[in-house]
């Protein structure tokens, strides 16, 4: 039984994520800013209250987990949003780059001491970050944030190797959430995917930008 810690949980993706570890009997530990129903019908231990994006809900997340070891760190939580050439709103854009690109590096930062020989970092980005995958323009905070956030990936992958923990940045797909509007495969196909795809990570494949489907995608 792995211990799973998943942040960004309450609904969506990182809901189906936890669901899917609870089931097959890890033990799972939730992050969310605020917690759900659905999350709390699940049964497994939650952390709420937590911005990943700030220091103090990093320091509450570090204060909760304490000592405990982290087999499987999976950084979901995340923002959306859409803009044009015309309309960037630089607050968002900001904010967008706080949450998405410095959020999982403060987290994994922060539980370092939790992860040890073995230990996995998935984060969750998207192809629109891709640069070379760009072919429509727009979408400039979504899309500078999760640029960013592969850049966070790679360097985490050449700084934790020596620990033997291994990094993987994932796309999920387009999947049928709010941050979507609806539309795509359901939550349930990508959490089965992004699973499979860490159940994969080791050290030898580690630093890869892998779409769900387990094919890899270009930076």
């Amino acid at each position: 039984m792995a211990t799973v810690l998943v942040t960004g949980c309450n609904r969506g993706i990182g809901l189906e994520l936890v669901r899917q570890y609870k089931t097959r009997g890890d033990n799972v530990i939730g992050i969310c800013r605020n917690t759900s129903d659905e999350l709390q019908a699940l049964g497994v231990r939650v952390i709420d209250g937590v911005d990943v994006g700030t220091a103090a809900g990093i320091s509450k997340l570090a204060g909760n987990v304490g000592d405990e070891k982290i087999d499987v760190l999976l950084n979901n939580a995340g923002i959306g949003g859409w803009d044009k050439l015309e309309s960037i709103d630089y607050e968002k854009m900001l904010e967008q780059y706080r949450v998405n690109a410095l959020g999982p590096l403060r987290v994994t930062q922060a539980l370092l001491e939790n992860l040890g020989d073995g230990s996995k970092v998935g984060i969750i980005t998207s192809r629109v970050g891709s640069i070379e995958d760009n072919s429509s323009g727009n979408n400039y905070g979504y899309r500078c944030s999760k640029t960013a956030v592969n850049m966070v990936g790679m360097n985490l992958h050449h700084d934790l190797s020596p620990r033997g923990v291994a990094v993987a940045l994932l796309h999920p797909g387009l999947v049928a959430t709010d941050m979507t509007g609806g539309n795509g495969i359901s939550p349930a196909a990508s959490a089965r995917g992004l699973i499979a795809r860490l159940d994969e990570l080791n050290l030898d494949n580690s630093g890869g930008f892998w779409h769900a489907e387990g094919y890899p995608l270009p930076w």
